[in-house]
């Protein structure tokens, strides 16, 4: 008999996240993505790793509101001044930081560079999930190592896309 897994934590890679669901055409409603995953997963604790920029404190807010704990990654400007926070580093390090107090991680990327830490979490069997943003974009290498533990987001735009609300004009 399997265990009632129920302190899962998640391992968010925002910028992965972000840019895999725009490939698709629409937007995540953080909130709901939140919710889904203490629905869906038994997800305790969700780790967000973003970059930070002190003009995006309302977003920040927000998703701390929403139940994200939130690991910041200073930014930097590229060569063509567009920002630049790799949390790959980050993301691995707090995961194994975190390693003991969970039963299972879920990992939210596409990104090929989590290779070894989806790798070491299936043999360990402490990997949930891998949840990529989009099956065509998804590193082959992540899917050879997650095996039947990836699951893709092309299909979850009717329960976690977000809407914007119509203001009233009273």
């Amino acid at each position: 008999m399997e265990k009632n897994i129920k302190n899962n934590y998640a391992f968010i890679d925002s910028q992965n996240l972000n840019l895999g669901i725009n490939k698709l055409n629409w937007k995540l409603d953080f909130k709901k993505f939140r919710v889904y995953l203490k629905e869906k997963y038994k997800v305790s604790q969700a780790f967000l790793f973003i970059g930070f920029i002190p003009e995006n404190q309302d977003l920040y807010s927000s998703l701390q509101k929403d139940g994200y704990i939130l690991i910041f990654k200073p930014v930097l400007s590229n060569e063509e001044r567009q920002p630049k926070g790799n949390v790959d580093a980050d993301l691995v390090l707090q995961t194994m930081i975190e390693f003991d107090n969970f039963d299972q991680a879920i990992i939210v990327s596409s990104d090929g560079d989590f290779y070894c830490l989806v790798k070491y979490l299936y043999e360990k069997g402490k990997l949930s999930r891998v949840i990529s943003p989009d099956v065509k974009n998804c590193s082959k290498l992540l899917k050879k190592t997650a095996k039947e533990k990836i699951v893709f987001m092309d299909n979850l735009r009717n329960k976690l896309e977000y809407i914007a609300k119509e203001k009233s004009t009273a």
